[in-house]
């Protein structure tokens, strides 16, 4: 048995759009501004866009457990959006959409992913809530880490969960 997710988090930054996005694209830079983010490793270099290259990401959120996964790009449209496929200790989508609202930069990150531990598996039943709470805890971490990086204001933070 596998357990699915579906998180999508808005941002709302006070900072340029080319700014945010050079940011979040640069993602061997994550661990040195992304509190939660404890490495990063390039295994493939992919095109001059970033398609087809691929990262190793370990994270730990507030709860103490640490996991792993590969991420592959799988489309970059400059400036608006960043798509990869996750794999490993979690497997499936992850998607950066950018966007500029007036004077804000609207960074709007989709997740959609299944576990693929089985320690994670076995107790999901009932440490989902819990699972989520962390997920959202490390995109509220992403956000500050951008907004304090580009000394811009970080208007709002907002995290759904969606069953799937």
């Amino acid at each position: 048995m596998v357990t699915e997710f579906n998180f999508v988090t808005e941002w709302r930054i006070g900072a340029p759009l080319s700014q945010v996005y050079d940011v979040i694209s640069d993602c061997l830079d994550w661990p040195k501004w992304w509190r939660g983010v404890e490495k990063v490793e390039k295994l493939f270099p992919g095109d001059a866009d970033g398609v087809e290259s691929v990262h190793r990401f370990t994270w730990r959120g507030r709860i103490p457990y640490q996991f792993t996964f590969d991420m592959r790009v799988t489309r970059v449209v400059p400036l608006t959006l960043i798509e990869g496929q996750a794999s490993g200790e979690v497997i499936g989508i992850g998607r950066w959409n950018f966007s500029y609202e007036g004077a804000m930069t609207v960074v709007r990150y989709e997740w959609r992913v299944r576990t693929n531990r089985l320690w994670m598996n076995l107790i999901a039943p009932i440490a989902r809530p819990v699972f989520s709470w962390n997920h959202h805890q490390v995109m509220r971490q992403g956000a500050e880490g951008v907004a304090r990086l580009l000394n811009a204001r970080l208007e709002s933070v907002h995290t759904s969960t969606h069953s799937m």
